[in-house]
C-alpha cells in the first residue's frame, strides 16, 4: 500500500471515527439563572398588579427547575401546582390551556403522573425559535388568569428572551 493510499486510508478512518461518537456528546441551551429569576418576579408583579397572589415557577426545556418564587399572600400550595403547569408545558411543548383543550382525552391519566398537571395557566419560553423552557403560574382566580400573568412577564422581558440565543 502506498504512503498516499494509507494517508487517505488514516484520513477516511478518523472521518468515521469522529462521526460514530458525534452524538456522545450533546451540547444544549438552557435558560439561566437570572432570565428565569426575572421572568418568575415580571410574572408575579403582573399578577398583583390585578390584586392576584399567585407563585410563578420557570424550568428549563428538560423540566428542571431554574426558579421559584411565591408572593407574600400566595398559599404555598401554588408553588407545586406552578411547577406542574411549567413541566406540562415542557412535556407538551404548547402551553398548558392549549393542551388541555386538544387533549382532553388522556388529562386524568397524565395527572397521575408525578410532576405534571393538565392546567391552564403553563406558557413556553422560545427564543429565536429554540425552546429554553416555560413559566407556570398558580393562584389567581382561574388559570386563564395565571396565563395572562405568564403571558405579561414574558413580554415584559421579550427583547431580552429574544437575544437570549445567539
Amino acid at each position: 500500500m502506498s504512503y498516499k493510499t494509507c494517508a487517505i486510508a488514516f484520513a477516511c478512518a478518523i472521518g468515521l471515527t469522529s462521526h460514530a461518537h458525534a452524538a456522545d456528546v450533546v451540547s444544549s441551551k438552557s435558560i439561566g439563572m437570572e432570565l428565569a429569576r426575572d421572568i418568575a418576579s415580571e410574572t408575579v408583579l403582573a399578577c398583583r398588579d390585578k390584586g392576584y397572589h399567585v407563585s410563578a415557577v420557570v424550568v428549563d426545556r428538560n423540566g428542571i427547575l431554574r426558579a421559584s418564587l411565591r408572593d407574600d399572600l400566595a398559599s404555598r400550595f401554588t408553588l407545586e401546582i406552578a411547577e406542574r403547569k411549567a413541566n406540562m408545558t415542557v412535556m407538551a411543548w404548547t402551553d398548558s390551556g392549549t393542551f388541555k383543550k386538544s387533549r382532553e382525552d388522556i388529562r386524568q391519566e397524565l395527572n397521575h403522573i408525578d410532576g405534571l398537571i393538565v392546567m391552564e395557566g403553563g406558557i413556553k419560553i422560545v427564543s429565536g425559535g429554540f425552546n429554553l423552557g416555560a413559566v407556570g403560574v398558580s393562584g389567581a382566580p382561574g388559570g386563564d388568569k395565571d396565563a395572562a400573568c405568564a403571558q405579561a412577564g414574558l413580554q415584559k422581558l421579550s427583547e431580552r428572551i429574544e437575544f437570549a440565543v445567539d
